[in-house]
């Protein structure tokens, strides 16, 4: 499983026309779920996602996590991630698990992260969607859960 991992001072998602989610300051993760992953890797990216320290400290140190700030979390699947981009002028989407498979995880990935922190806001599996976000810093990391 892969997060794209932006702080963010604000971030939103629409489709539609629909305003599907809105955070202030947090992590907006743009996520990814790759052929053999399964509930525990998608677990353990909410882990890392809740924990991983990319807030400043008192001194200025990237020494907080999201859990620690109590910031915004929105979620957003995006199966492009999963991307085999090694060759050609192409990408290749065999990496990325099946449609069924992708939205089942990504669906229990929000559950689990709205049982586990306050503000929690996702995009829709399968929509054509618009995502805004004022990247604080800019600040983004990669965070690959690999498949069991």
């Amino acid at each position: 499983m892969i997060g794209l991992l932006q702080r963010v001072s604000e971030a939103g998602v629409s489709a539609d026309g629909e305003e599907l989610g809105v955070i202030g300051p947090g992590l907006l993760v743009l996520v990814a779920v790759e052929r053999g992953d399964t509930q525990s890797q998608a677990e353990r990216l909410l882990e890392r996602l809740l924990g991983y320290r990319v807030f400043p400290d008192s001194r200025g140190r990237m020494n907080r996590s999201l859990s620690e700030v109590g910031g915004g979390l929105l979620l957003v699947p995006q199966f492009t991630l999963a991307a085999d981009t090694r060759k050609g002028m192409r990408p290749s989407f065999t990496p990325a698990a099946p449609p069924e498979l992708g939205e089942r995880l990504f669906s229990g990935l929000v559950q689990s992260a709205r049982r586990r922190h306050g503000e929690v806001a996702a995009g829709r599996f399968g929509a054509d969607m618009q995502v805004r976000l004022v990247n604080d810093g800019p600040v983004t990391f990669l965070i690959r859960v690999p498949p069991g």
